[in-house]
This record gives C-alpha cells, structure tokens and sequence, in this order.
C-alpha cells in the first residue's frame, strides 16, 4: 500500500507567522507590537495596512528581518510530526512562500534552516501556490482559500484553528494535539493499521542529535 501522504503548510501551521510579522511591521512603523491586534482577518486591516503596504513590508520582513529565519514554531508541532512520521506517514511540507519577488534564494535557504533548527521532519518539500494540484491523502492548512479549493478539488483538509479562518467549517483542528489525533485517525482508515517506533528508537524529535552526539 503507498504511503499516507500528509501535506504541511508553515506559517500559521507550523510556525508563528503573525506573530513574528507583528515585530517588523511594529519596527518598521515605529509603533508598539501591542497596537497590532493577533487577532485579524487574512487581509490585516485591523493592522490599518494601505494597499500595496502588506507586500511591501512582508518583503522588508523575508529579506531585511530574516523572518523565516527567525519565526517561532507552533507549540508541539514538531513532536507531533516526528510522532506521525514514526507511524508510517509521509510528511509534504506544502508553502506559498516565493511570491516575494527578488526573494527566492533567502526565502528558501531560510526556510530549510529553520526546519532543520526547529526539528520538524519532513520527506519533501513543495514551494507552491495552488496547494490542491500537490498529491495529498489529506492537508493540514490555515488559509481560508487553499481550504476551500482543496475541499472543492476533492481533497481532505483540516484547517488549523486561526482567527481569520473561523467561517471556514470542520473538520477543524486548535491545536498540534488535535491535529495528530485526526491524522491519527485518517491513517488509521487508509491503512487499517498504525505502526509504532521500532524498539531501540528514540521518540523525541532531538533522537538525531542524541545519536550523533552518543556516537562522536
């Protein structure tokens, strides 16, 4: 049987993209991380963001402010995938992340680098935007749009909880916990089984580093 194939997003999913994007707009305006609400819609106009204004600071923040570089991951992401990629599933990360122009070498070098540094497991990796042309058993996404064109294309998508995606409907997951749970279940139905680590393998998501350090 192939493989169950989970596809991935990264900001919103895997990483703390509002967050970490409130820090530059805040420097670049001047103005305190507290006056830009987490809580926003896709398009953040609660930020007051003129048109045009978002591309141009999302650029300031990918080139100047390193900010795949530096983004904090989802807390329990990478556990929970290093525990599905144990049971036999294989992790796509699937990202809209080169639409900033001139942009594309450090957004993909930094974006490598900080998988590897947060830990998060990963077979492939996809720099797309029409996430339901990318093959998938099922998709682990925030954005509202890429649910509902992969919904439309026949695909399963669970939409990771944010506040610009709550008019999208279920299945929904709020958190890394319920995420793993679901994936859980839908490997379950497509395998009729899940497979656990092999005796010996360590379980957290630092095993590699233990083993190279046990071994220098």
């Amino acid at each position: 049987m192939p493989a169950f194939v989970l596809a991935v997003d990264l900001d919103g999913v895997c990483g703390m993209h509002t967050e970490a994007f409130r820090r530059v707009v805040a420097a670049e305006r001047g103005v305190p991380e507290d006056s830009l609400p987490l809580v926003r819609g896709w398009n953040f106009t609660e930020w007051g963001l003129a048109d045009g204004e978002f591309e141009e600071l999302h650029r300031i923040a990918v080139i100047d402010h390193r900010m795949f570089r530096e983004m904090k991951p989802m807390e329990g992401c990478s556990e929970a995938l290093w525990r599905l990629s144990d049971a036999g599933v294989w992790i796509r990360i699937v990202t809209h992340r080169l639409y900033v122009s001139w942009g594309h070498r450090v957004t993909v070098s930094d974006t490598v680098e900080w998988l590897d540094r947060e830990r998060i497991p990963y077979r492939d990796i996809c720099f797309v935007a029409d996430k339901a042309m990318v093959n998938a058993d099922a998709y682990i996404e925030d954005a509202p749009h890429n649910v509902i064109d992969i919904r439309a294309a026949g695909g399963y998508a669970i939409t990771f909880d944010q506040p610009y995606n709550a008019q999208v409907d279920g299945p929904r997951a709020h958190d890394w916990a319920e995420a793993e749970e679901m994936v859980v279940e839908l490997l379950a139905k497509h395998s009729g089984y899940v497979s656990r680590p092999l005796p010996g393998m360590d379980a957290g998501s630092d095993r590699l580093e233990l083993r190279t350090r046990d071994t220098a």
